[in-house]
């Protein structure tokens, strides 16, 4: 299930807090579609087939936080999330990506997220195994050790004494105590680098689009080389391990698990759909704009598309649709689009004191990452609020005066204004460095007062 049943709409609006900044109406409607899913899964499964998603639309200008709202809320419902910007799509008969390799994309993620999580229930037992390889082969150079050919039953030996002894190895194996043993495993190469055998990357596009995957049906064909190579121990059980994982591995049971999480609690985030809105009715560009947003709509209505791990229903995949909107609004899509998108947020554009607060409230903020980035060179970096404040208040006036980029403008201000202490941070002596608005206005004033330069800087 995507939620724990713990988890209600303001227990996820508060961990939201923890990272963004604001957008209390984005952040509850995500909460509640969220919780909604978890909902929908309490139900009988003749009534969980008619709940639809209710798939939200947020506007607002770049750097406010659409994105983030997004991700956050994919790694805290533990859901297969791709992001992909609407403007990457054409229409079918156009050269350029199809609507449905998104679906395809977010399978992808969501196998592999259920092997890392099978791989982890397996790997004690993984290692077990590795290590019991491990062990076959140092036995060869140690008398004292039983010399009985290696077998995959490895305790499973008649006689007492061979079976203990091998099984003490094997327990000093894991336990480290032949680390920096040298020993010689057998590891598989790849025959031969793999080459764009199709050559162009609308044909490589087009296989996928079937749901096939050439360059995986051609490395299971070609023989596999093994090699011979020496290491340490530690590094051998490494290896070992990740190789006894992939054949522990029941890839059926995967891809099951991946398909039931992406149809039930996928999300996909379709950035810049107001690239793909057109105000100017159906002409020249539009013509295509309209073109992929009929081609966008049976995805969303739920449909199934083919891919290489099985057919996968659309139906209930959660779509959370972003865009700026200052060249067109939400009514300029396709009517169909708009009634699949019934939830609509605006976020609001951030002003001087939401970035004093996005420097210093989120539990990743710039300013933690700056001094912890720093503290590496032995650099105790420390701002004082009337450098937070000025920082704040130089961003809000650059985004003014040119492009506004939100929060991003923070990155491009704190980079300046760090950026000779990054430089000489390796040399420097003082093991503690403070900044304050006078060291803020020292670097930036200039910047930010001469027009010209601040387009190329900031």
């Amino acid at each position: 299930m995507t939620t724990n049943k713990s988890q209600t709409p303001k227990e996820i609006v508060d961990v939201l807090n923890k990272y963004i900044v604001g957008q209390t109406d984005a952040k509850k409607a995500v909460a509640v579609a969220l919780r909604n899913r978890w909902r929908r899964l309490q139900l009988s499964p003749e009534l969980q087939e008619d709940i639809i998603p209710k798939n939200i639309i947020m506007m607002g200008p770049t750097g406010v936080g659409k994105t983030e709202i997004a991700r956050r809320l994919a790694k805290l419902a533990n859901a297969p999330f791709f992001k992909v910007e609407a403007s990457k799509f054409t229409e079918v008969g156009y050269v350029g990506r199809d609507v449905e390799s998104m679906i395809r994309d977010l399978m992808e993620i969501a196998v592999t997220m259920v092997k890392k999580k099978k791989k982890e229930e397996i790997k004690e037992q993984a290692k077990k195994a590795a290590a019991a390889k491990v062990a076959n082969l140092l036995r060869k150079d140690n008398n004292d050790i039983d010399n009985t050919p290696a077998s995959d039953s490895f305790y499973v030996i008649n006689d007492e004494k061979p079976r203990k002894t091998r099984k003490k190895l094997v327990e000093e194996i894991l336990a480290g105590k032949h680390d920096d043993k040298d020993v010689t495993i057998t590891i598989e190469i790849q025959a031969m680098p793999m080459m764009n055998i199709l050559g162009p990357q609308g044909a490589d596009n087009m296989m996928d689009d079937m749901g096939i995957n050439i360059g995986e049906m051609i490395g299971n064909m070609l023989p596999k080389n093994k090699k011979d190579k020496t290491m340490k121990v530690k590094d051998a059980l490494k290896a070992l391990t990740s190789e006894e994982s992939n054949k522990m591995l029941d890839m059926e049971a995967v891809k099951k698990e991946a398909k039931y999480k992406v149809e039930n609690n996928g999300i996909i985030f379709l950035d810049e759909i107001d690239k793909i809105a057109s105000a100017g009715g159906g002409h020249g560009p539009n013509v295509s704009r309209d073109g992929v947003q009929r081609d966008i709509l049976p995805i969303v209505e739920g449909s199934t598309v083919n891919t290489k791990y099985g057919m996968i229903k659309t139906d209930h995949i959660l779509f959370i649709a972003a865009g700026a909107f200052h060249m067109s609004k939400p009514s300029d899509l396709i009517p169909e689009l708009q009634g699949r998108f019934p939830i609509r947020v605006e976020l609001n554009s951030l002003n001087s004191e939401d970035f004093v607060k996005i420097l210093k409230e989120p539990k990743n903020s710039l300013i933690k990452q700056y001094t912890a980035m720093l503290e590496t060179e032995n650099i105790n970096l420390r701002f004082t609020d009337g450098a937070i404040k000025e920082i704040s208040k130089i961003a809000f006036k650059v985004n003014t005066k040119m492009e506004n980029i939100g929060a991003r403008r923070l990155h491009t201000i704190l980079e300046k204004l760090l950026e000779d202490l990054s430089f000489n941070a390796p040399e420097l002596k003082d093991d503690e460095v403070v900044v304050d608005a006078k060291y803020v206005k020292k670097y930036l004033n200039d910047i930010v007062e001469d027009q010209d330069l601040s387009k190329y800087v900031l």
